[in-house]
């Protein structure tokens, strides 16, 4: 396939699945995604136990998960992805059997973390795919490193919080949780309940930072990885003109907005979204 510049998508892909909304409604991944990817390890970093799963050979291939989700929101994708790649799957530090015995998290520390991760696996330089928080993570890794990442795809990511996610994250609190919300919540992550109190409040208090997602054009242009920005036209957090910004700062970077998509809105036509992303991947292969 070749990649025109900027392009619009023409696939049926619906927003009907919303796979993370950074914790403003529930997970609804949880409901087909009961149990773990497969059995697992453990990496030493940070002073966190950070949990991952890698599948195949070949070329390497980081997927990251959202905000209050897991590595098991890639469990529909990570076998067609395998087939041609050395797929890692991690779980963010705090995160599904991930600790994070710091209680803290920012974007740049869940990068610095994958940094080492990839470090301690001997990758130099990997392809990678983010959705929604996992695209911040590796936001900051591309600019952090260069070097290390060749080419990224980014789903409902964002260079800075707007006010549509501030307002959401103002009114996602523990005591705002419903029955439904923990029922799911303990189907993702595995270490109690204080961990899901945890990952709820710093997603809350996330409606304060300014400094963690602050990326500027002139920075986001230091990026030499080839980027795919993919993103929903409807997306409640992040509106599409940030994605546009996005698309204009980074040098080597391709646009599918995705028709009546909200956040996430890949998940309704998975075989659609592999297609696309594995092309993408793969063309970066072809070139070295």
């Amino acid at each position: 396939m070749r990649y025109r510049k900027a392009f619009r998508a023409g696939s049926r892909i619906a927003a009907t699945f919303v796979a993370v909304l950074l914790g403003g409604e529930q997970p609804l991944f949880a409901q087909i995604l009961p149990q773990p990817l497969t059995e697992g390890r453990v990496a030493s970093i940070n002073g966190c136990q950070i949990y991952y799963e890698v599948y195949g050979e070949g070329r390497p291939l980081v997927l990251l998960h959202g905000f209050q989700a897991s590595g098991q929101i890639w469990k529909p994708l990570v076998g067609e992805f395998a087939k041609l790649n050395r797929v890692i799957v991690p779980d963010l530090r705090g995160h599904g059997r991930s600790t994070n015995p710091t209680k803290q998290f920012t974007h740049r520390l869940a990068a610095l973390d994958l940094l080492a991760l990839l470090d301690q696996l001997k990758i130099s330089r990997s392809g990678a795919i983010g959705i929604s928080s996992g695209g911040m993570v590796l936001l900051h890794l591309a600019t952090l490193k260069p070097d290390r990442i060749d080419s990224m795809i980014l789903v409902s990511a964002t260079m800075y919080f707007p006010e549509e996610a501030r307002a959401i994250m103002r009114q996602s609190t523990v005591e705002n949780m419903t029955p439904e919300d923990w029922e799911a919540a303990r189907q993702i992550h595995k270490l109690g309940d204080d961990q899901i109190r945890l990952l709820r409040s710093q997603f809350h208090t996330m409606k304060d930072s300014f400094d963690d997602m602050n990326f500027t054009p002139p920075y986001l242009s230091n990026i030499k990885a080839r980027t795919l920005i993919v993103h929903g036209d409807r997306d409640p957090f992040f509106p599409v003109s940030i994605a546009m910004e996005m698309y204009r700062s980074i040098p080597k970077s391709y646009l599918w907005v995705v028709p009546n998509g909200v956040h996430v809105p890949i998940f309704s036509e998975p075989a659609g979204f592999v297609k696309t992303a594995s092309e993408f991947l793969l063309a970066e292969t072809e070139r070295r």
